[in-house]
């Protein structure tokens, strides 16, 4: 067998277009079908809502800007060789007098727009949280150009989705008159949709300009995380950064790493919008999403098999193989350190173990006196679909104990419970110790085992393996049982 024939069968590639009011964004997708991995993305901003929020119309430089950005996305798709393209329009096209018309042009080049109505749009968007949080539930608000999508989530479905004409284009326009005719504005809006929230839920949060706030929110409480997907916040706390930012000057504030300078000019109309809505909603928390509308349309496609697969271990599992580390061993490795994981009694926790073992064995291909910064690039920077703030620093400390560090950085400590923290060091130390003996190898693995009986964490090797147990081996054992408080024995 050659190495060609033992690849994984080609996944095909996948491209969604997204005719938004402020951009025209391409994303062509490939990887696992269950977490997409983002191949090439890239947009225009055409500003298409600009026209319709002034007179109604989209403008003739506008629209001339959208379909050259379209043209070249045709070119580029062609030459990719991409299997299947959606296009998808939204508020700006929706609410355009002459939307259809432009429509009309984007199909001569080839495409089969589809436009999207109010509720659609907001349901598309709550599919694509629900990809990215499964079982997440609460209140979905996706933030555009040209308007604000509300949607309740339950878990596995969404309903009471509307569009409100409160886009980033608009916000400026609606604030002229003050805060108070601003705040009573949404009010009516909400009203005329017969929009209320249930107090204390969970608010998600989609959209470019809203994950700038988040990244400003971040910056402000020195977050060790970069990433805003999956970044949480207590609703008093994000009530507290908006009134920061809601009478500045954009030109004051500080530029950030990661925010654009179009999304630094309207951040304080982002946060006067979330204000209100914090206030009017009464969130108990924020949770930001990368994942929207064009993860939606990716969901909405899945087969039912696919969607209840996890999106945290699926990712991992394609991302490990990439580095060499088959995922069937990693689950073989997770199977024979499962007696050193101090019980969680959560299946998904379960799930974070597994995606956590991949993780420590790919770290292991690396140099070693590069293991701690993988340990921060791959568990804190790479964004990892359902896995939130928890994850990521369990992900991180369970990479360090595997690196045979066990000091934790005072900026992730804070971020968990102690429990947590001792536990991902568990995974650690006993994925460690698996690979120091038995450098993963199936009949090493199926060769021993390693149990807790009697207060005693007990590693049985077979007579034929005998000689694998070490002075490093036996080190390792020693250093896990005394994390977990046990004595140790080989047998």
């Amino acid at each position: 067998m050659t190495p060609s024939d033992r690849r994984a069968p080609r996944i095909p590639m996948r491209a969604i277009i997204d005719i938004g009011s402020n951009t025209v964004r391409l994303v062509i997708y490939g990887g696992p079908v269950r977490a997409p991995a983002v191949l090439h993305n890239e947009k225009v901003t055409a500003r298409l809502g600009k026209g319709v929020a002034e007179n109604g119309l989209l403008g003739p430089r506008a629209s001339a800007a959208a379909l050259a950005a379209l043209a070249r996305y045709r070119a580029l798709l062609l030459l990719r060789g991409v299997d299947r393209v959606d296009v998808v329009a939204t508020a700006a096209v929706r609410d355009a007098g002459n939307g259809q018309a432009f429509l009309d042009k984007v199909t001569e080049m080839g495409f089969a727009p589809r436009l999207l109505s109010g509720e659609q749009e907001a349901e598309t968007s709550a599919h694509g949280v629900l990809g990215a949080f499964p079982g997440a539930r609460g209140i979905v608000g996706d933030l555009g150009g040209g308007s604000l999508e509300l949607v309740d989530i339950d878990g596995a479905s969404c309903r009471h989705g509307t569009s409100m004409p409160l886009g980033t284009l608009r916000l400026a326009a609606l604030r002229a008159g003050g805060d108070r005719k601003f705040g009573e504005a949404i009010a009516r809006m909400l009203r005329n949709a017969a929009w209320t929230a249930e107090p204390g839920a969970t608010l998600y949060l989609v959209g470019g300009s809203l994950r700038a706030f988040a990244r400003y929110a971040m910056a402000r409480l020195d977050w060790a995380i970069d990433d805003p997907h999956g970044f949480e916040i207590d609703a008093p706390s994000a009530l507290r950064l908006a009134k920061t930012l809601v009478h500045r000057r954009p030109e004051l504030l500080v530029p950030l790493a990661g925010i654009s300078t179009g999304r630094m000019n309207s951040l304080p109309d982002t946060a006067a919008l979330l204000a209100v809505l914090i206030r009017r909603l009464n969130p108990a928390r924020l949770v930001f999403s990368s994942w929207g509308l064009r993860e939606g349309v990716l969901v909405e496609d899945m087969p039912a098999g696919i969607r209840t697969q996890d999106p945290l271990v699926a990712g991992m599992s394609a991302f490990v193989q990439e580095q060499g580390i088959p995922p069937q061993i990693a689950a073989m490795v997770a199977g024979w350190t499962v007696a050193a994981s101090p019980p969680s009694g959560i299946e998904r926790r379960e799930r974070l173990r597994l995606a956590t073992t991949m993780l420590c064995l790919a770290a292991s291909t690396v140099e070693p006196n590069l293991r701690g910064d993988i340990a921060r690039d791959w568990a804190l920077r790479k964004r990892w679909v359902g896995a939130g703030t928890t994850e990521r620093v369990m992900l991180a400390v369970a990479m360090l104990a595997h690196a045979g560090r066990l000091d934790v950085p005072p900026q992730l400590a804070a971020l968990v419970s102690p429990e947590s923290l001792r536990e991902a060091q568990a995974w650690g130390l006993s994925t460690r110790l698996c690979r120091r003996f038995s450098t993963c190898a199936p009949q090493g693995l199926s060769g021993s085992s390693l149990t807790v009986a009697n207060d005693r964490l007990v590693l049985t090797v077979q007579p034929a393996l005998k000689a694998l147990v070490n002075d490093g081996v036996e080190r390792d054992l020693k250093a896990l049982g005394a994390h977990l408080g046990l004595k140790t024995h080989v047998r």
